[in-house]
């Protein structure tokens, strides 16, 4: 995967271009995109995340998420980007953020992602991965991200593997996913231009 470029922003996480891939900051015209993509892949995605309310895919729901999202990014606690395909006319396949950013001391964040069920399994999120941890240390000049997967989500893992993190550890009852306390594997990557 070869980075193209990314282009600064004047809040909020930059644009980021890859060989296949466009990311950037979500918007509200992204809404009909970001709900359809979601409603066909509910079932693939469901039990790797929290429990989604009645209205998750609604307007209003859509709309509270780009607050919230906006709010961190103000606060300089989150950076969220959604993956696009490159092409003239970019289609949704997926977001990325790095939440819980960590100044002084601790110079990181953790990642989360997800991906539509018809554009996984394709090598998208990983170029998107790289692309972010990149970002990450190059611009944003952090230390350590995280990530973390519910013990069975084996695609999960592979690619985190895949996109340079090492598995640190298993936290038991780590996240609520889909209405459980799930045992969470825990993974990192760190900047080792940020070693010395």
């Amino acid at each position: 995967m070869k980075l193209l470029r990314l282009t600064s922003s004047e809040s909020g996480p930059e644009d980021i271009y890859t060989d296949q891939l466009y990311l950037r900051r979500p918007k509200l015209s992204d809404f009909e995109q970001w709900a359809h993509l979601r409603q066909i892949s509910a079932d693939f995605l469901r039990p790797f995340e929290p429990s989604w309310t009645n209205d998750e895919l609604s307007r209003s729901s859509f709309k509270a998420r780009l607050r919230r999202q906006e709010a961190d990014i103000n606060s300089g606690r989150g950076l969220p980007w959604f993956v696009l395909d490159n092409s003239s006319k970019p289609k949704l396949l997926g977001g990325l953020t790095l939440s819980n950013i960590r100044r002084g001391v601790a110079q990181a964040a953790t990642l989360g992602y997800w991906m539509g069920e018809p554009f996984a399994g394709q090598g998208f999120m990983s170029e998107a991965v790289m692309a972010v941890c990149t970002s990450a240390f190059d611009v944003h000049k952090l230390h350590r991200v995280e990530a973390s997967t519910v013990l069975h989500n084996a695609r999960s893992q592979r690619l985190l593997n895949k996109c340079g993190f090492e598995r640190e550890g298993v936290a038991k009852s780590y996240l609520k996913i889909n209405g459980q306390w799930e045992d969470h594997v825990l993974f990192a990557r760190i900047n080792k231009a940020t070693q010395f």
